[in-house]
């Protein structure tokens, strides 16, 4: 994860943002000078709302990145990308997740529904 943590938190990518499943809760950074505010986040976080899912926003670890059930990072270009491995070592059991799984169709169903 170098480049994506400061002062020992996850930040975000040079375009995208991160965000954890632990204990059934989706976390990501709280904006701020660290996070940038971007279309695919709020729509992100407008689809977890809407599917009544937990969002805390505030920082975390790496340690707490590797320990998290899942992890997912969202872009305008991925739209919302499981990832399975941090510095080789896997995520969750290693596979997509449901939380993942379910924004991605969520976040989709939402920008075809907009582009009509």
């Amino acid at each position: 994860m170098p480049g994506w943590v400061e002062d020992g938190h996850v930040t975000e990518g040079t375009s995208n943002n991160a965000w954890i499943v632990t204990g059934g809760r989706i976390v990501t950074r709280h904006l701020g000078e660290e996070i940038l505010a971007g279309i695919t986040r709020e729509a992100v976080l407008a689809c977890a709302a809407e599917a009544q899912m937990v969002v805390e926003e505030r920082p975390f670890t790496p340690a707490e990145a590797l320990a998290a059930e899942e992890a997912f990072v969202t872009s305008a270009t991925t739209f919302v990308l499981p990832v399975v491995r941090i510095d080789g070592q896997p995520v969750g059991a290693g596979v997509p997740g449901p939380i993942a799984r379910r924004l991605r169709e969520l976040y989709v169903e939402r920008a075809r529904a907009r582009a009509i």
